[in-house]
């Protein structure tokens, strides 16, 4: 599923936080690995404390000096860097990922957070928005920890068939890590409900708890169906349903199942546009502080 592992770089400790991971994933997935740096256009002297690379000739020696130190002899790591100015590193990124076919991104979270990454995104939520390819985010922190490990993945589900394509790359990763997967469908209950759906649960309660209690079983099947066909696969797989805000149920579920990783189907909704949408992905990736493998949809 995956053949090319794609690491943007820009110079910083932080970013560079993700590379243990990135070396751990090309070992036990056998594909190449490219490092990009893309030169900013009226770029700051420092990035995240770190001296911000401008000049083609340097990023070229800094990319040639991670590939050497961070991977082994066996991993193959291909560099680039793209000398043209650019103002939008995010879609630049996205571009590149398109053309040389880097079908899974690696990037370090270093957003400030709270409500300026909701209204104007960080740069790995606008790749994510922009792009096709899946993303797998990493704290700095939790990334530079120590090797990266899948032994239990957390997959919440919805019941759509279309959000199951976050089910399909966690299955491929439960292939190459040997994985534990743990579904979890969250309900909401009343109280949870977000705007024009809580308005509606405010004029008619009664109709509103029996669709959540009709939602609440209905989830029960599906998910017992899915880990009936996971077993049926020969993946140990289990399963839960909550209730609740989706997105505290989330990252209280991977922190109580000691998650490595969660894997989240996502429209692409960045910006202004998730914060009034109520979007789950950003959410979770502000609050959980577990890797967060999300699977763009059309």
């Amino acid at each position: 599923m995956f053949e090319q592992l794609l690491v943007p770089l820009d110079g910083s400790n932080m970013a560079e936080s993700v590379l243990p991971a990135v070396s751990t994933l090309a070992r036990r997935m056998n594909v190449t690995v490219t490092l990009l740096h893309v030169i900013e256009k009226d770029a700051p002297r420092e990035v995240h404390g770190d001296l911000h690379l401008t000049d083609p000739a340097e990023a070229r020696m800094y990319l040639n000096k991670v590939a050497a130190e961070a991977f082994p002899s066996d991993v193959c790591v291909e560099r680039h860097v793209h000398t043209a100015a650019v103002s939008d590193v995010a879609r630049s990124i996205v571009s590149h990922s398109r053309e040389s076919g880097g079908d899974l991104i690696v990037m370090s979270t270093h957003g400030r957070g709270g409500l300026r990454d909701w209204l104007f995104g960080s740069i790995a939520q606008q790749v994510i928005a922009n792009g096709t390819a899946p993303v797998l985010l990493m704290r700095p922190k939790e990334a530079a920890a120590g090797a990266f490990t899948c032994r239990r993945v957390l997959i919440p589900l919805d019941g759509d068939e279309e959000h199951e394509q976050a089910l399909s790359t966690a299955i491929h990763l439960a292939r190459i890590c040997g994985s534990t997967l743990h579904l979890i469908l969250v309900v909401p209950t009343r109280q949870t409900l977000k705007r024009q759906r809580a308005a509606t649960a405010r004029l008619l309660p009664s109709a509103t708890s029996a669709l959540l209690d009709m939602a609440l079983a209905s989830g029960k099947e599906y998910l017992d169906h899915q880990v009936s066909r996971l077993s049926s696969l020969h993946f140990a797989a289990t399963a839960e349903i909550m209730r609740g805000d989706p997105a505290t149920a989330i990252s209280n579920a991977a922190d109580r199942t000691q998650a490595d990783l969660i894997v989240l189907a996502t429209h692409r909704k960045t910006g202004s546009e998730a914060f009034w949408s109520e979007s789950v992905a950003p959410q979770v990736s502000n609050r959980s502080h577990r890797p967060l493998l999300l699977v763009p949809l059309p």
